[in-house]
């Protein structure tokens, strides 16, 4: 894996999670009980959970959680797959589970999003030098901190 990328890998997110929590045996992803403390029981982490604490980490830094949901990993993975990694679309179905025959189009679900930004001038298209169209949230102007 490059190393521009290894802060997502998925492998070292694993074996770091083992190391910090401590956990020997039992599901690697337990309830988490007040005070941030692990389930000591083997008692799994809820979606419902997952998604709360997912929207709160939102909040914290300063993100609507409204429109994001647990599809937001799915969504996010493939859309960065087609537009970084310039995977072609039967590779992501594959890689997502989703059907290859494209008769419901599902992945064009998942690649379009109500918040895509489209301002990108059609001759820069293929400009892989051209400056960032993403406004960033920190200083709502199109930078590279975004």
């Amino acid at each position: 894996m490059p190393e521009e990328y290894q802060h997502i890998c998925v492998v070292r997110a694993f074996v770091k999670w083992v190391l910090i929590s401590g956990l020997t045996e039992g599901y690697l992803f337990r309830k988490i009980r007040a005070n941030d403390r692990l389930a000591e029981e083997n008692e799994p982490m809820t979606s419902e959970q997952f998604l709360e604490m997912f929207r709160n980490n939102l909040l914290d830094i300063g993100v609507d959680f409204v429109p994001y949901g647990t599809h937001s990993f799915r969504r996010g993975g493939c859309q960065w797959l087609s537009v970084e990694r310039r995977w072609p679309l039967r590779q992501i179905c594959e890689w997502g589970g989703w059907s290859q025959e494209f008769t419901h189009l599902t992945i064009v679900k998942y690649l379009i999003s109500w918040n895509d930004n489209p301002h990108v001038d059609r001759d820069d298209f293929f400009n892989m030098n051209r400056t960032p169209t993403t406004v960033c949230p920190t200083c709502n102007w199109s930078c590279h901190c975004a």
